[in-house]
């Protein structure tokens, strides 16, 4: 929207913006702000698929990988943190990016 009240400003006035010109710059503008409200949505309805995929892990033994390799435990909680996901493991906070596996639930 910025961009076309600079261009309205800055027209030469003896050559003015074309009426279907203008009608087009403003369809795609229409149909950006729907693109950006979709990609909204999708993130909201990505959280909220992240958030109970996370917790469903409590319980359950997962392999998980570390800096030292791959480490294997059992999930004791789940928290977000800086708009991410991650799950407690003993004592590592394991995002679900680094889960390699998930067993049945521990015994």
């Amino acid at each position: 929207m910025k961009l076309l009240v600079v261009q309205l400003q800055n027209q030469n006035p003896l050559e003015p913006l074309d009426n279907n010109e203008m009608a087009s710059q403003l369809a795609q503008l229409s149909q950006l702000g729907q693109i950006e409200s979709l990609n909204s949505k999708f993130s909201d309805v990505l959280t909220t698929i992240e958030r109970s995929y996370a917790s469903s892990l409590v319980g359950k033994k997962v392999a998980f990988s570390t800096n030292i390799g791959a480490l294997t435990g059992t999930v004791s909680e789940v928290q977000k943190s800086d708009g991410e996901m991650y799950l407690l493991v003993g004592g590592y906070k394991v995002g679900l990016d680094d889960v390699l596996a998930v067993g049945g639930t521990a015994e």
